[in-house]
């Protein structure tokens, strides 16, 4: 059994699926997200809270966290940024409205984000930036999604003196399942890591407010809560 931790512990909000899905008897639409994005939480000091999206209470719900992760999932509706979907494109328009909302409102509240892959380019998209809607042919392979479920292994390199570099140091060993990533950055964002191909790997805002995304799923090795770690304590201080 993990500690449930205390009220001094900062409540960190956690995006979610509503997807269909089977378990015990059941198979039914549900809220659900990989419980290692919660392992993580609970490990750096948090306390996680599932947002399905299911409501339009953006302000409401950011004002019961002290930080919020925009976790991984389907691509970003191109519409979003004015183009067509590619055809390998797919996409869930409940949670971009969700998504999108929560960081506005977020932001106007000063809450620390937390971006991972899909929650990088929400990110991204959101502050006026583009994609790009598939990666393989734009680099030429597969490496940043091998196949499906299986994640592929890979090396960013981090720009001295942000806010990714000082949480991992200058380079990060990564696990990466998306097919998308950034193109034309969004306004106010800075490109702090890439991988060897140069596609951008995090980005985040410079100041004093906590917005950092990246491109991989650090809750997929839960023995480097460093990014969680980071959050909880911008969480903290937040407070």
């Amino acid at each position: 059994m993990v500690s449930s931790g205390s009220s001094e512990n900062p409540v960190i909000g956690l995006t979610s699926y509503v997807e269909q899905a089977k378990f015990l008897a059941w198979d039914t639409e549900a809220a659900l997200l990989h419980r290692v994005y919660l392992d993580c939480v609970v490990a750096a000091g948090g306390i996680p809270v599932l947002l399905p999206p299911v409501t339009d209470a953006h302000d409401r719900l950011v004002s019961t966290v002290d930080g919020l992760v925009l976790t991984g999932g389907a691509d970003v509706d191109p519409a979003r940024y004015g183009q067509a979907p590619h055809e390998k494109t797919y996409t869930r328009p409940d949670r971009d409205a969700f998504e999108f909302g929560l960081l506005a409102a977020a932001r106007r509240a000063h809450v620390p984000v937390l971006g991972v892959c899909r929650g990088l380019q929400v990110i991204n998209v959101a502050l006026g930036g583009t994609l790009a809607q598939h990666l393989p042919e734009t680099v030429g392979d597969t490496a940043h999604q091998p196949a499906p479920a299986v994640f592929g292994p890979g090396i960013v390199s981090l720009t001295e003196g942000s806010r990714a570099a000082a949480i991992l140091g200058p380079e990060a060993k990564t696990l990466c399942y998306h097919h998308q990533a950034i193109d034309r950055l969004g306004d106010g964002l800075v490109a702090t890591g890439h991988s060897a191909d140069g596609t951008v790997e995090a980005a985040e805002s410079p100041g004093e407010d906590f917005l950092l995304g990246v491109q991989w799923h650090p809750e997929q090795d839960t023995d480097d809560i460093r990014l969680f770690k980071a959050l909880v304590e911008a969480a903290r201080e937040n407070r």
